[in-house]
């Protein structure tokens, strides 16, 4: 049994697509890998459960959206005392605490890092890290990526981006929660009964482009939007939604549970996200709905969003920040039945070939497998 230590960014029933792969990962490696995850409690507890050892940290201070908790030091080493790990399996960007850790476990202890995305907003906390930053990836024994445009994308793998440690494990998910409709599909479509149904998914921040998404829905006749998740532009996307008067075509539904997200998916007509930054690398929801065979609508950052979610083969692409171009491709696929179900059935197809749970999990063994018998 190899075993792995991670570290979460928050447990609580808010955590995102980074906590998400974490849990994916460690159920999928299940009898193969032990995974200990040291990550800062905020708020209720989440409602999937990781497979493995949960271990909390309290935060003492914040910095942006990144918990900053000198206990995730203490606890890495003490936990090493006591049953050494193998491997440390760091998520990026992610807590400097969580580097910290690394950089003072033994260095029979393997690196292994999964690069989510650049760091993006926080311009000047980059430059400070800078130096840390590439001591830690000239220091891995393998860097992870979901799509080949993760590293072509990149400006901050420069210091390790002609060596061989890339590895390239696109996301997976279990795809088969995903194939049949739910029962409480009905209700949701009862909610919006004749209308086109566009659902969207993310937490309310600032790189979703969630107000682009309601300022387009003003250009298109008989279309309502469900809008999943919260965070801390909820407010103003609710009142701007209430501003255009589109307050019964927009239904916010908060926080829904992971069990009943495959009858929000199945419901809908089309999948939009409508991200405009960068921090967006690859869009797990877009694998979900893509299982559900559903077209995707997203728009082109140049990274992995588009790699996953293929212009004309599985979804619609537009440029970001731009209603208009969102309403446009919402009014053609309302008025093309023949094209949704085509997107939808090559999105299920490219899903179930590329995203599997079991794709992941096989070649991310098949990494730390390499990584550990180099060391031996």
């Amino acid at each position: 049994m190899i075993r792995v230590l991670t570290f979460g960014r928050f447990a609580d029933d808010d955590f995102g697509g980074l906590e998400r792969y974490v849990f994916a990962l460690a159920s999928s490696l299940r009898g193969e890998a032990h995974f200990t995850n040291i990550v800062a409690r905020r708020g209720p507890p989440p409602d999937v459960a990781l497979e493995g050892e949960t271990v909390y940290a309290r935060p003492v201070a914040s910095l942006g959206n990144t918990p900053i908790c000198p206990g995730m030091v203490t606890q890495a080493l003490r936990l090493h005392r006591q049953a050494p790990f193998d491997l440390v399996h760091l998520q990026f960007p992610a807590d400097p605490m969580a580097h910290a850790a690394t950089a003072l476990l033994p260095r029979s202890v393997k690196r292994v890092i999964t690069w989510h995305s650049d760091i993006v907003r926080q311009r000047i906390l980059l430059r400070l890290y800078r130096p840390f930053l590439g001591r830690l990836l000239r220091s891995a024994d393998a860097i992870l990526l979901a799509t080949p445009a993760h590293l072509s994308a990149s400006t901050q793998l420069d210091a390790v981006r002609s060596s061989a440690k890339f590895r390239i494990v696109p996301y997976g998910l279990d795809l088969a929660r995903f194939a049949a409709r739910p029962p409480a599909t009905d209700a949701i479509r009862g909610r919006h009964a004749g209308r086109f149904l566009v659902f969207a998914l993310g937490r309310h921040v600032y790189y979703k482009g969630f107000e682009y998404l309601i300022r387009a829905l003003k250009a298109v006749e008989g279309v309502d939007l469900v809008l999943g998740g919260r965070g801390p532009l909820s407010a103003d996307l609710k009142r701007l939604a209430a501003s255009l008067d589109l307050g019964q075509r927009v239904e916010f539904a908060g926080r829904i549970p992971d069990a009943q997200l495959p009858a929000y998916y199945h419901a809908c007509d089309v999948f939009c996200m409508p991200s405009v930054e960068r921090a967006e690398a690859f869009g797990m929801v877009q694998v979900e709905a893509m299982a559900s065979a559903k077209p995707v609508v997203c728009c082109e950052l140049h990274n992995g969003v588009t790699w996953v979610n293929r212009d004309g083969e599985t979804g619609l692409v537009v440029p970001p920040a731009d209603p208009q171009a969102l309403a446009a491709v919402l009014q053609r696929l309302k008025d093309d039945s023949p094209l949704r179900a085509r997107l939808g059935r090559q999105a299920r197809a490219r899903a179930l070939a590329e995203f599997s749970l079991d794709v992941m999990a096989r070649r991310t063994l098949d990494v730390y497998r390499s990584v550990l018998d180099g060391a031996r």
